[in-house]
């Protein structure tokens, strides 16, 4: 081509661009810092970057650092874009059956990167509201054109073409295509997760249960994480870095999926002071998650096979699990200098068991939700009770306050207006579930959606030297569908005429 432009006519040469179809910067920090799993750590500690800061109180984002929410949003439209040229490519060549993966493939992380964008740009999906709900505007044919100009789906939309894609992509998708490395591409397992997760957060109960039979099987004991491996490789002084790596390896067969990406990750939710300012600390860890009094009681951070670390840092105790492996990508090792990069488990058999039993308790079968439950806490606890079951979470539930800010606790108050349910055991049932979820996605994200989903409301509080409460930031607290859940889509792109999320 006159300007070197590749031309797609060959099957080898779109296997090559569909790798160029996943996001390149990860929405695990711009999630997590939004998330009620970091504190403010005080300005007496110095480890905080301006976007971090941002961030965490839901403000405009003015900070142009790798991984700011923008990166996130070019990050999944250039990947859009390579599956939308494969997908035109594909439909050129008269859609041969030799190309059904690949376009299965395509339509798959075409979905992806749609759901990524709208669950971080726009408001949760709620039947009262989609409709009408700016969502993003989801991409399903090349742009080639200058400067073309664009309308942002609704939600109910955004949504409605994630199930198209989806449901067409699912049955093309052959994991024998992907060779050696079916992890790190959308396979058979992954696509189905990612359609249970949909379902979930439709509130389409019954589909959240079959796509999640579909991807992990009714009983998936076998495809439970390793934590007895894990722990073994995460010893020594490298033990954290050690467990994220092992954590995070393809033939892990509780990963459905693996990516890489650049992010920063590794470090600000490792064991480094840099970004330590806004972290998941003792408070947390004691109070509301790792170590906090849940459903199978309190544990010491040896409590979990994979135990969880603690880095005493400045002004704080990072309470970690090892989570996303970091790496450096050196592009020139005389000077060192080069790009944070890290790998991590988009889809895993612990999520979405505890989709379906979250889909589970929605449909009142409490006794198979816990189930899925007690298998959670069976494979991840040292020493797990003898007895976990509806009575004793009943029990638990019953027992604990509402958490607050300065009184915290595992249980925060759901908004029944967001997601129904009934007070006594469904409400206890989904305290418990959101407790395990909470714990199993930690540092990962997808507490923020869990926060939106549910109207959970979020006070910042800053912390003393000492870890104590100093303040509470009641005038900013985030409420159900406040106008700052939905991140803001970036300056250049509104410049362009996209419309801006309401402020």
């Amino acid at each position: 081509m006159p300007d070197n432009r590749a031309k797609l006519d060959t099957e080898a040469k779109i296997d090559k661009l569909l790798v160029s179809a996943y996001p390149q910067t990860a929405y695990l920090v711009s999630a997590e810092l939004s998330s009620d799993n970091v504190d403010d750590y005080g300005p007496t500690n110095p480890n905080g970057e301006r976007f971090m800061e941002e961030l965490f109180r839901w403000k405009e984002i003015t900070d142009n650092q790798d991984e700011v929410p923008k990166d996130v949003w070019e990050a999944c439209y250039t990947a859009i874009a390579s599956a939308n040229a494969s997908l035109q490519a594909i439909q050129e060549m008269g859609n041969p059956s030799s190309l059904s993966p690949q376009r299965g493939e395509a339509l798959a992380v075409r979905a992806y990167n749609h759901f990524i964008l709208v669950n971080l740009f726009a408001q949760h999906y709620t039947k009262e509201n989609a409709a009408t709900d700016l969502g993003v505007t989801y991409m399903t044919e090349p742009e080639v054109v200058l400067d073309p100009k664009y309308q942002r789906n609704t939600v109910q939309e955004v949504y409605d073409h994630l199930i198209k894609d989806l449901d067409e992509a699912i049955p093309l998708i052959d994991d024998s295509s992907f060779g050696s490395t079916p992890k790190y591409h959308m396979n058979s397992r992954a696509a189905n997760a990612l359609r249970a997760r949909i379902a979930l957060y439709m509130q389409d109960w019954e589909k959240a249960v079959s796509f999640s039979n579909a991807a992990i099987g009714v009983n998936p004991v076998s495809l439970q994480r390793n934590y007895a491996r894990i722990a073994a490789e995460a010893v020594g002084t490298r033990g954290f870095p050690n467990g994220a790596i092992s954590y995070n390896k393809s033939e892990e067969k509780s990963n459905l999926m693996v990516a890489t990406a650049g992010t920063q990750h590794g470090v600000i939710f490792g064991p480094y002071s840099f970004g330590s300012r806004y972290s998941h600390g003792a408070l947390l860890g004691d109070t509301e998650t790792t170590m906090a009094a849940g459903p199978y009681g309190q544990l010491a951070s040896t409590g979990y096979v994979l135990r969880a670390f603690v880095y005493a840092g400045t002004n704080l105790d990072k309470v970690l699990f090892p989570r996303v492996s970091y790496m450096f990508e050196y592009t020139d090792p005389v000077a060192g200098i080069g790009y944070a990069r890290g790998a991590y488990a988009p889809f895993t058999t612990e999520e979405t068991m505890l989709v379906r039993a979250e889909a589970l308790i929605h449909l009142k079968r409490y006794d198979e939700a816990v189930v899925d439950m007690k298998r959670w806490v069976d494979n991840a606890l040292v020493r797990p009770p003898a007895t976990f079951n509806v009575a004793t979470i009943n029990t638990w539930a019953n027992g604990i306050n509402y958490s607050s800010a300065r009184i915290p606790t595992a249980k925060k108050k759901l908004d029944p207006k967001m997601i129904s349910f009934e007070a006594g055991t469904q409400e206890n049932m989904l305290h418990a579930l959101l407790f395990l979820r909470r714990v199993e996605t930690l540092h990962m994200g997808l507490r923020w959606f869990d926060v939106k989903r549910y109207g959970i409301e979020v006070e910042r509080r800053v912390l003393s030297s000492s870890g104590a409460v100093a303040s509470v930031e009641t005038e900013t607290k985030l409420i159900a569908r406040d106008k700052r859940a939905a991140l803001q889509i970036p300056s250049e792109v509104i410049a362009a005429g996209l419309t801006p999320n309401p402020r």
